[in-house]
C-alpha cells in the first residue's frame, strides 16, 4: 500500500462508501423480515433463532476467505476489493428476489445462506477499502461516513413494506403466502444493493501496491492457512479486547434480529403470529379464524418492521453529527463506544413497558449504540493492525462478530432469555442486559492509538 496516502474529500469518502447503502438493504430485510416470513411459513417462536444458525455460520467462513483473497488481489483496471463488491452484489440481488417467494419453511432457511454468503463477500471487503484509501486520521471519519450510509440503507428498507402497504397495495391473506407487499420490497432491495455496489466500483478508484513485483512474490508465496496462522499470531491485544466488546454486542444485535418481532407482536401490539399446524383448514371456522389472526399479525408485523427502521434513522443522524465533528477534531472513541452502547441498552430494556406509540422512541436509542458499533470498533482495530493483511484482519475481526450469533441461535437466546420467563419478550431484556455488558467492557481498552488519532491536523 502506499506509504502516505492523501486525505480524501467528503466526495471521495462519500463515493467509495456509497455501496454500503445496498449491503444495508439487504441485511435491514433480512434483519427485519426473515423471522416474519420463517413464522408465516409456520416457524414457532422457540424455532426462530435456530433458522437463523444460517447468517453467522456463513459468516465465519466466508469473511476470512474472502478478506484473505481480497488482499492478495490486484488488477490495473479492476482494482483489489472491487471484484469480490460485484460478485456478491450480483449473487444477493438474485437471493433478494427468491427468497421472499419460498413456497416452504426448509427453502426460505436454504436461501437464507445463499443471501446471507452473498452479502458477506460484498461486505468483508468494503470494511477494508476504508483502511486501505485513508489516511489514519481520517479512518474514523471515513467508518463514520459508512456507518450515515448504511443508517440510510436500515431505514429506508425496514420501512419499504409499510410504505408499500401505506400506499394502497392490498393482497388476499393466503395461509403460508408471504405477502406480496414484502415481495416488492425485496426485489426493491435487490435492484439497490445491485446499483449502489456498481456507483461505488465506477466512482473510487483502488491504490495499487507500493511495490508490485513485491507484492506479486508475497502472493506467490502465500497461502490462507499460512496467512491465518499468522494473523492469528500477530492478533493485537487491542483486537482482543475488542472482541470482548462485539462478543456481547452482537449477540444484542442477534438476538434482535431474530425476535423483535415474535417478541414485539405479542407483547406489544397483542397480535401474536398464528401458526398453522395449529389450525384445521378444512374447518371453516378455524380457516376464518387463522386469516383474521394472520391478518392482525402480518399488520403488527409492519408496524414492528416501521418502528426497527427508526433505528436506521437515528444511527443515520449520530453518524452525521459525528462526520462532522470527525472531520475537523479528534474524538474519544472508547467513551463514544461505552456511551453508545449503554444508551442502546437501555432502549432494548424499556422495550418491555412500552405501548406501541413509545416503541419508536427505543428503537431511537437502539441505534445510537448501532451507529457507534459500525464504526468505532472498526476506527479502534484499523490503527492497530499490519495493513498488508488488513483484509484478513477485518475478516478475523468479524469472527468476533458471528461466533455471539452462532451461540444465539445454539440455544443461548433460548436458554437465557426464559431465566426470566417464557414470554418472548423477555428476549429483548436478555438483549438489552448484553448491551449493558459490551459498553462495561470498553474499560478494558486502555491503548491510546485505539482511543484516538494520535496524529491529527487540525484544519
Amino acid at each position: 500500500m502506499q506509504a502516505s496516502k492523501p486525505r480524501l474529500s467528503f466526495w471521495q469518502i462519500w463515493n467509495m462508501s456509497f455501496g454500503f447503502l445496498g449491503i444495508q438493504f439487504g441485511f435491514a430485510l433480512q434483519g427485519g423480515f426473515m423471522s416474519r416470513i420463517f413464522q408465516t411459513l409456520g416457524a414457532e417462536n422457540d424455532e426462530i433463532p435456530m433458522l437463523w444458525i444460517a447468517a453467522p455460520l456463513t459468516g465465519l467462513l466466508v469473511q476470512p476467505i474472502i478478506g484473505y483473497l481480497s488482499d492478495n488481489t490486484w488488477h490495473p483496471k479492476f482494482g483489489r476489493r472491487k471484484p469480490y463488491f460485484l460478485l456478491g452484489a450480483i449473487l444477493s440481488s438474485l437471493a433478494l428476489f427468491i427468497v421472499p417467494n419460498s413456497s416452504a419453511l426448509w427453502i426460505a432457511v436454504g436461501l437464507l445462506w445463499v443471501l446471507d454468503a452473498s452479502i458477506n463477500i460484498s461486505m468483508e471487503p468494503f470494511r477494508a477499502l476504508v483502511a486501505d484509501q485513508l489516511p489514519k486520521e481520517q479512518r474514523s471519519y471515513g467508518f463514520v461516513m459508512q456507518t450515515l450510509i448504511i443508517g440510510i440503507g436500515t431505514w429506508v428498507a425496514s420501512n419499504l413494506p409499510w410504505m408499500i402497504d401505506q400506499m394502497g397495495y392490498k393482497d388476499a391473506v393466503v395461509p403460508g403466502i408471504v405477502p406480496m407487499y414484502v415481495k416488492i420490497a425485496f426485489a426493491i432491495g435487490a435492484m439497490v444493493f445491485l446499483l449502489s455496489i456498481l456507483y461505488t466500483i465506477f466512482t473510487t478508484k483502488e491504490y495499487p501496491p507500493e511495490d508490485l513485483e513485491e507484492f506479486k512474490k508475497e502472493k506467490k508465496n502465500s497461502s490462507f492457512f499460512k496467512d491465518l496462522f499468522i494473523s492469528i499470531k500477530e492478533m493485537p491485544s487491542t483486537m482482543k479486547k475488542l472482541g470482548i466488546i462485539q462478543f456481547f454486542s452482537w449477540f444484542s444485535f442477534f438476538t434482535m434480529w431474530s425476535m423483535a418481532t415474535p417478541a414485539l407482536t405479542e407483547h406489544v401490539y397483542h397480535a401474536p403470529a398464528p401458526i398453522k399446524k395449529h389450525f384445521n383448514f378444512k374447518i371453516k371456522k378455524e380457516a376464518a379464524d387463522y386469516l383474521v389472526k394472520d391478518e392482525k399479525y402480518q399488520s403488527a408485523a409492519n408496524e414492528v418492521g416501521s418502528a426497527m427502521g427508526v433505528y436506521g434513522l437515528s444511527s443515520m443522524g449520530f453518524a452525521l453529527l459525528l462526520t462532522f465533528y470527525t472531520s475537523r477534531f479528534r474524538i474519544n472513541r472508547k467513551l463514544i463506544h461505552l456511551g453508545s452502547l449503554f444508551l442502546g441498552g437501555l432502549g432494548f430494556v424499556l422495550m418491555y413497558f412500552v405501548d406501541p406509540s413509545q416503541l419508536k422512541y427505543c428503537f431511537l436509542l437502539v441505534g445510537i449504540s448501532w451507529g457507534s458499533m459500525l464504526s468505532m470498533p472498526y476506527a479502534m482495530l484499523s490503527s492497530s493492525v499490519n495493513p498488508k493483511r488488513m483484509g484478513m484482519m477485518m475478516g478475523l475481526f468479524n469472527m468476533f462478530i458471528v461466533i455471539p450469533q452462532i451461540v444465539a441461535a445454539l440455544g443461548g437466546i433460548n436458554f437465557l432469555y426464559k431465566l426470566m420467563g417464557d414470554q418472548a419478550i423477555f428476549s429483548m431484556t436478555l438483549a438489552g442486559i448484553s448491551l449493558l455488558l459490551a459498553a462495561l467492557a470498553n474499560l478494558l481498552i486502555t491503548e491510546k492509538s485505539a482511543i484516538s488519532d494520535l496524529k491529527f491536523d487540525e484544519h
